[in-house]
Formats: structure tokens, C-alpha cells, sequence
């Protein structure tokens, strides 16, 4: 049974919420030194952090809301991101067909040229003019498009982002509980000193409570409930709860890049090349109504993305060709804009300091998720002199200490060591761990080396990886946020998955 902690035995920092947010909150401050818990309700990125678009971007239509800040910040960050995980994050080229009526070309040519110039490129190739009726690009497209700008950003595996953040974090002596929740906390004096109490439950029920000198409220969309109602605490700070959803396809077209596409109701979506045999197209941008965890795709949002697509492409897009959907809900900052398309992505870092200290933090994005934990942790640090400096803008997450210029190079040094390993199987290999293969695959020489086969290639030595590494306990936890197994399983064999981990695997407290 794990020893209760006392009052007189205080982490530095207790963060509530296991989003992008919450745990680059807590690797930041673990790598300074400072003592750190973190409790996550369900799994890791189980909300939000693992229902975005899964882009690193500037933000190219925040530009018209002149958010030039968050547009700067975000395009500085894409390449210090892209450098720290080359393994789950790659640059991508995104077409912008020209739609007459809408935005007009020369206004496009402007804010791309913003967008080239306002973050200091080096790694990503410059804007370039697309001729539709010569380039490939052109192809799936309806031939009244005739021309369009190709730009670049960057494609993360958002969920992965934040499993690997939380390893990280770990490694660094920040103790990451998952399936635990803070039912309850409030401060204490202790020997003249006054900390945060957090009473906290699993899923077989109270834990010891746990003690910190500074609590970090990053509940994602719950973080106003957090603060009403587990801390008790009346505030008229608001969050905007804003829907986002995805549906994705069978593969549209055969090409690597990306489209952004303009809608005539002022709305942009994004047709992404996804996990190899699927395409991703989204977002939605709608008001949310009731329990953030009951966010899902409504048949009206499916239907609107199958049109939209398809004022572009040749070919229709229906609700015959949706083979998976999901929807997250941001929990933006309330600053009274008329629509869930105008309203600040900026983020909001809110900090009580009567008694010990409570940073809540409101909005944000995952492509500014590093500077928001920087924020954080400089906003908290005149409490801890004793911090270390800043540090995470040159450092890697594991399996990414490479460099870009080598991530086409892994597969096929993979595919020579393991020479059982089909081609597709060697790229999601690298770009789901990266240098880490090696360790997961070990001295495999076949695949029934790797244990048993669940479906779909996953093999039980991956499971137990990501169950020891990464935190997962659960079948969802694998295939549809670590990896995207979920696309190819059946139900039966993501069920066979469930019941294997509960019989086999036992985790340490």
C-alpha cells in the first residue's frame, strides 16, 4: 500500500488535468527540478488533446482577426516543435485553391506572404504558385479550379505528442497518475506555511491526499467546473466551449499534401492525407452545449463537411465514404466574440495568489503548448526561486533525437534490421516511435517473436511498451489515441485487446 503523504512532505507543484496543456505543464516544471504530480481523470489526451486537426500552424486565417502575436508565436514554434519530435510531427504542403467570390487572389498573396515572413522560416520550403491544370494537385479537383498557392506547416500526432510529454515528465521524477481524479482541495497551514490539500480517487476509490505548495488548474474544458466546484471557488472568469469535428474518409486522392478550402459562409476546412489509407477533413466550429464529454460528430456536422468537400472535388464526397469521426470541444477564453469562429485562441494564464497559489489556465493551442507551459511556470516562479531556467525550446522527446533532415532515412535502416517488417509497417513504425523501434522490436527475428498478434499488426510487444512507457491501460488508450490501430481492428478484436490487459498486465502504483 503506497505510504499517505503528509503535510510536512509537499510537491512543489500538483497539476490538475492530463491535456497538452496540464502535462508540458508538468515536464516544464520537472525539468527544472521542481517536484511535481500530475492526476488525470480518464486517460491522457482522452478530450480535446487528441481531437484536434493534428497541425502545428500559425493560424493562417487568425490573420484576419489580427491576432498577429498568436500567428508569430505559432510560426516560430512549428520549427521548434518539428525539431524536438521529427518522428510524430513532419512538415506538410497545403494547396489553397483559388475560389472566386471569396477572398480575392491578391489578399491571399498578402497574408501568405505574412505568414512566410513573420515567424523567421529556415526548415520549411516558401510559398509557391500552383498551376491546377499542370500539377497533380490539380487532379481530384473540380476543373473550374485553376490556380492556387501551396504553403507549408506541420502534421503532429496530437495524442502521441502528449503520451510522450508525460513520459518524458516521468523520467524527469514528476510522478503521472491516470484514471484519478481530484474529488476535492483546499488549503491548509502548515507550520506557518500554506499548502494545497487534493484529496483524489481511482476507479477502486480514495487515495491518500496529497499535498503541494502551488496548484495548476488545467482542466481543458472542465476547468471552470474545477474551479466552482472541486476547489470552491466563485469566479467570473468564463470559457467558451467551441466544437470541433472530424470526419475521416476513405483516401480521397493519391498525392501527399493537404488542401485548405474556402466556404462561402466565411469558414476554412482542411483535406488531410491520413494514416496512409485515409483522409482527414475538418473542422467545424460550433457552439457546445452540455457535458464537454458527450462532444461528438452530429449527422448535421457530418453532412456539412461532406458538402463543403465537395464544392471542391470532382468527385462527391458522402456519408458512404465516412469510416470514422470524432469531435473535441476547445475550451476557449470568453472574450464575448459573436461566433465560435471569431473567439480568441489565445490562451489566458489566471493566477490567485491568496495563500498558496492557483494558476488556472483558460484557451490556447496545441501548436503553442510549450510557450503556454513557459508562461505558466514563469508566472508561478517568484514562489520557486529555486527553479531551473528555461529549457524545453532545445530539447527532444524520446524516440525524436534525430534530426529532420534523417526521418526519411529510419524506415529504411528499420526495414534493414528487421527484414520481416513490410514497408508500411516500418513507417509507422518511425513515425510512432522513432528511435525507439529498435528498443520495442529488440532482437525479434519474425513477428511471432513479438508475441501475440491482437489484429491489424499490432503485436503484443508494442501493448506492453505502451503500457510500461506510456502510460496506457486500456484498449482505447492503444488504438485510437497512441496509435490509430482503432482504424483497421474490428470490434472484436479491440474487445479480445481489452480483456488480454486486464488479465495480463499489472501496473505498479
Amino acid at each position: 500500500m503506497a505510504r499517505a503523504a503528509e503535510p510536512t512532505d509537499p510537491v512543489d507543484i500538483f497539476v490538475i488535468g492530463g491535456g497538452v496543456n496540464g502535462v508540458g505543464i508538468a515536464r516544464d516544471a520537472a525539468g527544472r527540478g521542481l517536484s511535481v504530480a500530475l492526476a488525470e481523470m480518464n486517460d491522457l489526451a482522452s478530450a480535446t488533446s487528441s481531437a484536434s486537426t493534428k497541425l502545428f500552424h500559425g493560424g493562417l486565417r487568425y490573420l484576419e482577426y489580427y491576432e498577429f502575436r498568436l500567428v508569430r508565436e505559432a510560426l516560430i514554434e512549428r520549427e521548434v516543435l518539428l525539431k524536438a519530435m521529427p518522428h510524430i510531427s513532419w512538415p506538410m504542403r497545403f494547396v489553397l485553391p483559388h475560389h472566386k467570390g471569396l477572398r480575392p487572389w491578391w489578399l491571399l498573396r498578402l497574408g501568405l506572404f505574412l505568414y512566410d515572413h513573420l515567424g523567421g522560416r529556415k526548415i520549411l520550403p516558401a510559398t509557391r504558385s500552383v498551376d491546377l491544370a499542370k500539377d497533380s494537385a490539380g487532379k481530384p479537383l473540380k476543373s473550374e479550379y485553376r490556380r492556387a498557392f501551396e504553403y507549408s506547416d506541420c502534421w503532429v500526432q496530437d495524442a502521441r505528442l502528449v503520451s510522450l510529454m508525460a513520459r518524458d515528465a516521468s523520467e524527469r521524477g514528476a510522478k503521472v497518475m491516470v484514471r484519478t481524479k481530484v474529488v476535492h482541495a483546499a488549503q491548509i497551514e502548515e507550520s506557518g506555511t500554506t499548502l494545497w490539500k487534493i484529496d483524489l480517487e481511482d476507479e477502486n476509490g480514495p487515495l491518500p491526499p496529497v499535498y503541494a505548495r502551488a496548484l495548476v488548474n488545467a482542466g481543458g474544458p472542465w476547468v471552470a467546473d474545477i474551479i466552482s466546484g472541486a476547489l470552491g471557488i466563485n469566479t467570473a472568469e468564463k470559457v467558451r466551449l467551441v466544437r470541433g469535428s472530424h470526419i475521416v474518409t476513405k483516401k480521397l486522392y493519391d498525392h501527399d499534401r493537404c488542401y485548405f478550402f474556402q466556404g462561402s459562409d466565411g469558414r476554412i476546412i482542411f483535406s488531410i492525407p491520413y494514416e496512409q489509407d485515409f483522409t482527414l477533413i475538418g473542422t467545424t466550429d460550433k457552439d457546445h452545449e452540455g457535458p464537454a464529454s458527450a462532444a461528438q460528430c452530429t449527422d448535421e456536422e457530418a453532412d456539412y463537411l461532406c458538402r463543403f468537400a465537395s464544392e471542391y472535388f470532382e468527385k462527391p464526397v458522402t456519408r458512404a465514404d465516412i469510416v470514422w469521426t470524432y469531435s473535441g470541444v476547445r475550451p476557449l477564453y470568453d472574450d464575448g466574440a459573436s461566433s465560435a469562429t471569431a473567439a480568441t485562441r489565445d490562451y489566458v494564464l489566471s493566477l490567485r495568489e491568496d495563500g498558496a497559489p492557483l494558476l488556472s489556465v483558460f484557451g490556447g493551442k496545441i501548436t503553442t503548448h510549450r510557450k503556454l507551459a513557459e508562461a505558466a511556470i514563469h508566472k508561478l516562479s517568484p514562489h520557486f526561486p529555486q527553479a531551473g531556467g528555461d529549457w524545453t525550446a532545445d530539447s527532444t522527446l524520446p524516440g525524436g533525437d534525430f534530426a529532420v533532415s534523417e526521418t526519411t532515412k529510419l524506415p529504411a535502416r528499420l526495414q534493414t534490421d528487421y527484414p520481416f517488417l513490410e514497408k508500411a509497417q516500418t513507417l509507422r513504425m518511425i513515425r510512432t516511435y522513432g528511435t525507439d523501434c529498435w528498443t520495442i522490436l529488440g532482437d525479434a527475428a519474425s513477428p511471432e517473436d513479438l508475441g501475440r498478434h491482437f489484429g491489424a499488426g499490432l503485436y503484443e510487444a508494442e501493448v506492453r511498451w505502451l503500457v510500461d512507457r506510456e502510460f496506457a491501460r486500456r484498449a482505447d488508450d492503444i488504438v485510437f489515441r497512441r496509435t490509430k490501430f482503432g482504424l483497421r481492428m474490428s470490434g472484436e478484436e479491440i474487445a479480445a485487446l481489452d480483456v488480454w490487459l486486464a488479465d495480463h498486465l499489472t501496473v505498479a502504483p
